[in-house]
């Protein structure tokens, strides 16, 4: 049985796991990020890695490589963490640092939603299809696979919390896709809706399971929203599989309902085989450490 040790890095927390090359998740460990100092903050993916091993019976001479997912744009083959907006890391040596540290001949880095969308692509099982990966989280992107491989553009493909969108609460009526549906922007709206400044986005769907008619129009709207950024990926794409992860979706899966019943008013007749197709993730929280473990076995072959 081979191993890797997976990390995802956040500008919340870090995360890392071991994780065999069946992807099963064997052991994780998760620390808060201290992103004010770009030192400060390695040295918290450097305590998640070690306190990992500390508890695990699998030492690490038997690791055979360590994955990590970043935010932001990465230089894969340089092993650079380019930019990120939550992590002080502009053109940060992140692949060199944990050799140094660890001793790892065998480090791979990349996005950390495609590090999260290569977890469900194994775990779908596809091969030949055309594969969508949509987070929502405290950001919205998507990753996409075709045929096995990664669509990257210039470095900068899937990133559909930039599109503008339908969005009621902005003056303009439009505004982009994440600043009206990731959980900070649910958060904010839900300070405004209630005039109540405690309010965080697990309050509002609180309130909206609990029947409130302001959280329910607030959901509605962040529904339509997410629902207008889904048919543009459709239309663009026509994907075979659409996986929504991130923590808004995957600990409301009632948001799955709400959004294919609106993107139905859109399809055409010819696209909605997307509706038995969409789906959210099994692997909860965790395809970021997976696919960041998985990841190792597939870029390096002894």
């Amino acid at each position: 049985m081979k191993y890797a040790i997976g990390i995802d890095v956040g500008g919340t927390t870090v995360a890392s796991g071991i994780v065999n090359h069946h992807g099963d998740l064997i052991q994780k460990v998760i620390i808060d990020s201290d992103p004010t100092d770009k030192e400060k903050m390695f040295d918290c993916v450097v305590t998640s890695v070690n306190k990992l091993l500390t508890h695990s019976s699998i030492p690490l001479d038997q690791i055979y490589g360590i994955g990590a997912g970043v935010p932001g744009k990465i230089d894969r083959e340089k092993g650079i963490a380019v930019y990120q907006n939550n992590l002080p890391w502009d053109n940060f040596p992140f692949v060199q640092r944990i050799q140094e540290v660890f001793h790892v001949e065998r480090v791979v880095m990349d996005n950390d939603v495609y590090m999260a969308a290569f977890a469900e692509w194994k775990e779908a099982g596809l091969k030949d299809e055309l594969f969508v990966y949509l987070t929502i989280s405290t950001g919205i992107a998507t990753s996409i696979i075709n045929g096995g491989q990664f669509i990257r553009g210039a470095g900068f493909a899937g990133e559909l919390g930039l599109i503008p969108v339908f969005a009621p609460h902005h003056e303009e009526g439009l505004a982009r896709l994440e600043k009206v549906a990731s959980g900070p922007a649910i958060e904010k709206f839900g300070k405004e809706q209630f005039m109540d400044q405690t309010i965080s986005s697990k309050k509002v769907f609180d309130a909206y399971y609990a029947g409130d008619p302001k959280a329910d129009s607030l959901i509605d709207e962040v529904t339509t929203s997410i629902a207008h950024g889904v048919y543009m990926i459709n239309s663009l794409l026509d994907p075979h599989q659409i996986m929504m992860g991130g923590s808004v979706a995957t600990r409301n899966p009632a948001l799955l309902h709400h959004i294919k019943e609106k993107l139905a008013t859109y399809l055409l007749d010819e696209q909605k085989h997307i509706l038995d197709h969409m789906a959210i993730s099994t692997l909860g929280n965790e395809q970021g450490i997976i696919g960041a473990g998985l990841r190792v076995f597939d870029t390096f072959h002894d």
